[in-house]
């Protein structure tokens, strides 16, 4: 087995590297933090535009650059180097990993979006009694007529104050633990109904606790399968 990267994969490590370098100093890095927004828009915006690395796991019928899981490994160990706090980790391979295993016309939008930057996706997974149980969800989401609402907690969601969207996982139907019931929603963060409790987190990005209250919620999957889609993201 061949563990050498390709030659692709090896100029996409040297032209992130090389775009951290020339714009990501430690000093930028912490002049972020310190700001208002707590990260840095424009730097994002040419991960998209200058380098094109959100679309590296992406194929490329969906406009990226064809690659997957390694092209994943090679952008997070150069975000780690530089110790990057843009949300690579939360928009790109867990809420990328989950809209390209959705399959729907609406998850290609999404993913578009991303590739784009200007979809930003925060996942919304830990309650206050779920532990790392994917299956331990509390949150319900009822339907209402075309739409659906939830409601419930979320603590620790990573990235959320830079999101422009939360996926959320929601319980559709049955007990907490059971793997049937559960699905996987799309929020928009101006949505009516949720409120956000932020704070910094001891890497220097920042998170929140979510409190939906019949939020208006985009269902991406089958209701009540959504749980492979999300263990395997």
């Amino acid at each position: 087995m061949d563990f050498n990267f390709t030659a692709e994969q090896e100029m996409l490590r040297d032209s992130v590297a090389r775009y951290f370098g020339d714009h990501y100093a430690f000093a930028q890095r912490q002049g972020a933090i310190r700001s208002e927004e707590g990260w840095r828009p424009g730097f994002w915006r040419g991960l998209a535009d200058d380098v094109g690395v959100l679309g590296a796991p992406f194929s490329e019928a969906l406009g990226g650059l064809g690659g997957g899981a390694v092209e994943n490994m090679i952008v997070m160990e150069e975000i780690g180097k530089a110790l990057v706090i843009e949300p690579y980790l939360d928009t790109v391979v867990i809420g990328g990993g989950l809209l390209r295993r959705c399959g729907t016309a609406r998850a290609s939008e999404l993913i578009g979006g991303i590739i784009a930057g200007e979809v930003r996706l925060a996942f919304a997974h830990l309650e206050p009694s779920s532990r790392f149980d994917l299956a331990g969800v509390t949150t319900s989401a009822v339907q209402d007529g075309s739409t659906w609402r939830i409601s419930g907690l979320k603590d620790a969601v990573r990235g959320a104050p830079f999101a422009t969207h939360v996926l959320v996982n929601a319980r559709v139907r049955g007990a907490i633990g059971d793997r049937a019931g559960v699905a996987a929603f799309l929020v928009a963060t101006g949505a009516t109904g949720l409120s956000s409790r932020e704070y910094p987190t001891v890497d220097g990005s920042r998170a929140a606790d979510l409190k939906f209250e019949g939020v208006s919620a985009e269902l991406l999957g089958p209701a009540g399968q959504g749980l492979d889609a999300l263990e395997a993201a």
